[in-house]
C-alpha cells in the first residue's frame, strides 16, 4: 500500500505581463498554491489551487486553499493507499465540504502520482482516455484599451498563437462596452472568434440589451452575463437571445450542472477542474453536457503549468470541444514555473504526453517565488 511519506504546499506569486482587468478586480501577479506529494516509494506527484484576485471572484483564496490541505486534508491522506486516488479523495469527501480548488489540487497530485506509477499519462486514466492531442486556445484580451486589446491581437494571430479572442466586460456601461467589444469586432472579425465574458456584473434588463447589440456587432458567445444563481434568468436570456450563453461562475460540480440543463439555462458550459472540484467531479460536469445537448467549453481559472497541463489532460478526453480552450494561463506570466513549458503553436496547446502529467517544476523558480522566500512581496490584485 503506497503510503503517504511527505506532503508540502506553498504559495507562489508570479507577476502578469500586463494588468489584467476583470470586473471584480486588475490582476497584477497570479498566486498559485503548488501541493507537492510524495509517496513512501519516493513517487512524486504535483497539483495546484489557483483562484482569481483573492476572494474577489470566490469563496476560496491562495491562503484557504493551503490551509484547507495542510490542516484538514493532509492527516486524512495518513489513513489511505495513495493508489486508489477514487478512494481516498472519497474519503476527504466525506470529511471536508466544499473547497473544491483545494480538493481539486490534491486529486490533480494524486492523478500525477498515478500515471507515474503505472507509466501512462493522467488523460488515459480518465472517461475513456484521450480523444486528442492538440486544443484550441483562447486569448483573453482583458487590458481595458480598445487600441491595446487591437494590437494585442494582431500580434496574436501573426504569430499563429491564437485565434480565438474573449474580452473581459461589465465594469462600464452598457452601450460602452459593447462600443469596445464592436470596435475590436470589426478589426479582428472574419480572422478570428470574438466572445465577451461579463463576470455575472449585468442584470438581466442589462443583459437583455446587451447580448442583443452584442450579436449585432458580431460577438459569437456571451459567458455568465447575470449571477450565476439567478437561473431563471439565465433560462429567459438563452430562450430569447441568439447568441449562446455560457455558464460558467454558475457551474460548482455535478449537481448544478444537473441543475442548469435541466432549465435549460445554458447552450455551453465552461468546465473547469478546480471549480467543478477536481478533473472526476469536471468529467461528470461534461457528460451531464453532453447528454443534454450543451456544447462544452475548456475553462480555466488562470492557473499555472501544473493546473493547465492537469485541464489539458482532462479536456482531451472529451468527445467534442465545440467552442475549444481557454488554457493561456501560463502565457500571460512573466515567469514560467515549469522546468519544461508547454507548448503552444498554430493556435493549439500540445497536451502532454509523458508520465503523469508529463511536466516538472522549476525548482530555481519555484525558490525565487515562493511566497514564504525573502523575495520581496508581491501584490497580486488592485
Amino acid at each position: 500500500m503506497p503510503a503517504l511519506g511527505r506532503i508540502d504546499t506553498f504559495i507562489v506569486d508570479v507577476p502578469t505581463i500586463r494588468p489584467h482587468e476583470l470586473a471584480m478586480a486588475t490582476m497584477h501577479a497570479q498566486s498559485m498554491v503548488i501541493v507537492r506529494i510524495t509517496d513512501a516509494d519516493g513517487i512524486e506527484g504535483i497539483g495546484e489551487g489557483t483562484t482569481i484576485g483573492g476572494l474577489s471572484y470566490g469563496e476560496e483564496s491562495p491562503e484557504s486553499i493551503k490551509s484547507a490541505i495542510d490542516t484538514y486534508i493532509a492527516p486524512l491522506l495518513r489513513t489511505c493507499d495513495l493508489s486508489r486516488v477514487g478512494e481516498s479523495m472519497a474519503k476527504v469527501a466525506c470529511n471536508v465540504r466544499g473547497n473544491h480548488f483545494a480538493k481539486c489540487a490534491v486529486e490533480t497530485a494524486l492523478l500525477d502520482m498515478a500515471g507515474k506509477r503505472l507509466g501512462v499519462p493522467v488523460s488515459e486514466l480518465i472517461a475513456g482516455g484521450r480523444k486528442r492531442s492538440a486544443l484550441p486556445v483562447a486569448w483573453t484580451l482583458a487590458s481595458g484599451d480598445t487600441a491595446k486589446d487591437i494590437a494585442e491581437g494582431e500580434a496574436m494571430l501573426e504569430a499563429r498563437r491564437h485565434n480565438i479572442f474573449k474580452l473581459k466586460i461589465g465594469k462600464r456601461e452598457v452601450g460602452d462596452d459593447v462600443a469596445h467589444v464592436g470596435a475590436i469586432c470589426r478589426a479582428l472579425g472574419g480572422r478570428a472568434s470574438v466572445r465577451v465574458d461579463v463576470n455575472q456584473n449585468w442584470s438581466e434588463a442589462q443583459a437583455v440589451r446587451g447580448m442583443a447589440m452584442l450579436h449585432d456587432v458580431g460577438v459569437d458567445l456571451v459567458e455568465q452575463p447575470v449571477a450565476g444563481d439567478a437561473l431563471g434568468a439565465m433560462a429567459r436570456l438563452s430562450a430569447r437571445q441568439s447568441t449562446p450563453l455560457m455558464a460558467d461562475e454558475a457551474l460548482h460540480g455535478p449537481r448544478s450542472a444537473f441543475r442548469i440543463a435541466a432549465a435549460s439555462a445554458a447552450g455551453v458550459f465552461a468546465v473547469k477542474i478546480a471549480q467543478s472540484g477536481g478533473l472526476y467531479a469536471a468529467s461528470e460536469v461534461a457528460a451531464i453536457a453532453t447528454s443534454a445537448g450543451i456544447d462544452l467549453y475548456g475553462g480555466t481559472m488562470l492557473e499555472g503549468g501544473v493546473g493547465t497541463a492537469a485541464s489539458a489532460h482532462l479536456f482531451a478526453t472529451f468527445p467534442e470541444l465545440v467552442w475549444g480552450t481557454e488554457l493561456f494561463g501560463p502565457l500571460l506570466l512573466t515567469q514560467e514555473i515549469l522546468a519544461t513549458p508547454l507548448i503552444y503553436a498554430d493556435f493549439e496547446l500540445a497536451v502532454p504526453d509523458g508520465p503523469g502529467l508529463g511536466i516538472s517544476l522549476d525548482e530555481d523558480k519555484i525558490a525565487r517565488f515562493r511566497r514564504d522566500s525573502t523575495a520581496p512581496a508581491i501584490h497580486p490584485v488592485a
